[in-house]
């Protein structure tokens, strides 16, 4: 069996939950044709360079796939076939990487950044706020 990467946006109007029945439905059509899925991210709703069939933004999953050409080939028309699916685009690799995507690094990164900067802003304003009344 062949090792792949697979990557699918969905259409911005889908609940997460949606999008995880999406992803539950193309595992099972891999299963059903005796491959695995290793690994699955939701990468998140992101706003695309351009719009893809009036969406400006949409849902990123990443999947790695364990399987012949013929089970992704079948994942792969039930995708063409689906009107939630945007694009897909999946790749042969040589192995699968079982480490966090990039995305993955990234989305963690800006959380942290993010939480720092809500948990210091409220003193920085509530000290200015002082310095303006005093």
């Amino acid at each position: 069996m062949a090792f792949y990467e697979c990557v699918f946006i969905a259409r911005q109007d889908l609940s997460p939950n949606q999008v995880e029945d999406l992803l539950s439905h193309y595992k099972d059509v891999i299963t059903k044709h005796d491959g695995a899925i290793s690994k699955t991210e939701y990468w998140g709703l992101k706003k695309m360079a351009y719009p893809i069939k009036k969406n400006s933004r949409g849902h990123y999953t990443l999947m790695n796939i364990e399987a012949t050409a013929d089970a992704v080939n079948e994942m792969e028309r039930q995708m063409r076939l689906s009107e939630d699916v945007l694009r897909y685009l999946t790749i042969n690799v040589e192995e699968l990487e079982e480490s966090p995507s990039i995305m993955m690094k990234q989305a963690k990164s800006q959380s942290r950044r993010t939480a720092h900067h809500e948990y210091f802003t409220p003193k920085v304003q509530l000290a200015e706020n002082q310095e303006a009344g005093a």
